[in-house]
């Protein structure tokens, strides 16, 4: 094991923070590593806001579901898949942008290397983050709020600040059920979800003083037994995204 292993391996959301604002150091450092991260065909097909704004930071709370921490921490970014920057050069070339459901993966897939780079970047420095997928609850409105042009669409957000907490590390599937050699294992996920489900219920036991006796696959069934976030394919084809 090394430092950095052991950083990766010791990660938790943090949903309490300090209101402590990040030094301008700080910040520098994680986007400018967040824009180190690896990109397909270097075409950097991402962008990020920096919401500094108390009010902004308000709104896009309520916007992800009334989660204080958005307001509360000490930066708040929002990471876009962004394909207007693209069509711009394109088209300053002389030539046609095409883009598709392919060019729309890419996007949101440099979005979100660029966000894991900034999340190690932070905890390097000892700060937490927490990942706010609730911002695509009203993407229009956030849309809207950060003005964002046509061709981005707001991935996701990310909450960076100084921990006011210390959760317990929230155990993962066993390798066993994510981790295949040469052909994919079916036998051996089903195993693995078996062994995982008595490891969450004894988590959630132990994290809510027995209140809470609740298995992995029956949160997941819970989860997805309706559709999620339906609204998303209409939002970004209404971006100028194309799907297809």
């Amino acid at each position: 094991m090394n430092s950095v292993i052991d950083l990766l391996m010791n990660h938790r959301s943090i949903r309490k923070f300090k209101p402590e604002p990040l030094a301008p150091e700080q910040k520098k450092a994680i986007l400018g590593a967040a824009q180190m991260a690896s990109t397909s065909s270097n075409v950097q097909a991402y962008s990020i806001i920096s919401v500094t704004d108390p009010l902004l930071k308000k709104e896009l709370a309520e916007f992800a579901g009334n989660q204080a921490y958005v307001e509360q921490c000490g930066l708040f970014l929002v990471f876009c898949a962004d394909l207007s920057r693209l069509r711009n050069v394109t088209e300053n070339c002389g030539e046609i942008f095409h883009q598709n459901t392919e060019s729309f993966l890419v996007a949101s897939l440099d979005a979100a290397l660029a966000a894991q780079n900034a999340a190690i970047a932070a905890e390097s420095l000892g700060l937490g983050i927490c990942y706010i997928g609730g911002i695509r609850n009203v993407p229009h409105k956030v849309s809207e709020a950060l003005r964002l042009p046509e061709l981005v669409y707001p991935v996701f957000g990310m909450c960076i600040g100084v921990p006011d907490q210390e959760p317990s590390l929230r155990p993962r599937l066993p390798m066993q059920a994510v981790v295949h050699e040469n052909a994919y294992d079916t036998g051996a996920v089903l195993e693995g979800i078996q062994e995982y489900d008595e490891t969450t219920r004894r988590y959630y036991r132990e994290r809510t003083g027995g209140q809470t006796d609740l298995s992995w696959s029956r949160s997941m069934a819970d989860k997805y037994r309706l559709p999620v976030r339906p609204h998303i394919k209409p939002f970004v084809e209404s971006k100028g995204f194309k799907l297809d």
